[in-house]
């Protein structure tokens, strides 16, 4: 089986209070855009339109089957959202993109992120096995769904929410989803 390096560079905006991480990109057979959650059948573009802009469609071209990415970037920058993933090294088991069947060969240096993220506050697990892989890291027990612990990075007091999968295979409904992270940006400060 091969090894897959991430293909994509982590989005670092310099203003970032939030970073969000999920476990890696789909193949890129599944994309509909070179950017992060580009798999049209994944819902976090429009749990964020949701959350955002009351509009599960906002970032979403139904024509083109797609997402609007130059929308995304501006948004994620205005915002203060940085993206990543916590492996940057995976090995499929099986031709999907599921976690379960995703082997992790080499974490994501997320220390590393954190240094490059002066601002930040709050890392974002949006999935289960970026939830076990940050809660290791951190020494953190894991918390409920929609919820956060509390957490020590050099001296500096983070949270570490864990978000429900925006994978259309986690059964909540878009509307759901977008409550949980709704209060999670609520809390941050992000949202009004």
């Amino acid at each position: 089986m091969n090894i897959e390096s991430h293909p994509l560079q982590p989005f670092l905006p310099e203003n970032a209070r939030v970073l969000m991480l999920g476990s890696f990109p789909p193949q890129q057979k599944r994309w509909c855009m070179d950017f992060y959650y580009p798999n049209f059948q994944n819902d976090m573009w429009r749990i964020i339109g949701t959350v955002f802009f009351a509009d599960r469609d906002y970032f979403v071209d139904t024509v083109a089957r797609t997402f609007r990415k130059e929308q995304i970037v501006a948004f994620l920058k205005e915002k203060g959202i940085a993206l990543y993933d916590t492996a940057t090294m995976v090995r499929r088991l099986q031709d999907n993109a599921s976690d379960k069947f995703l082997e992790v060969v080499e974490p994501t240096d997320v220390e590393g992120l954190l240094h490059q993220l002066p601002l930040c506050k709050a890392v974002v697990t949006t999935g289960q096995k970026a939830t076990d892989t940050l809660c290791a890291l951190f020494q953190v027990r894991q918390p409920a769904l929609g919820h956060f612990a509390s957490f020590v990075f050099e001296q500096k007091e983070m949270r570490l929410y864990r978000m429900p999968s925006s994978s259309r295979a986690y059964p909540l409904s878009v509307e759901k989803k977008a409550g949980h992270y709704a209060a999670m940006f609520r809390e941050l400060g992000i949202l009004d």
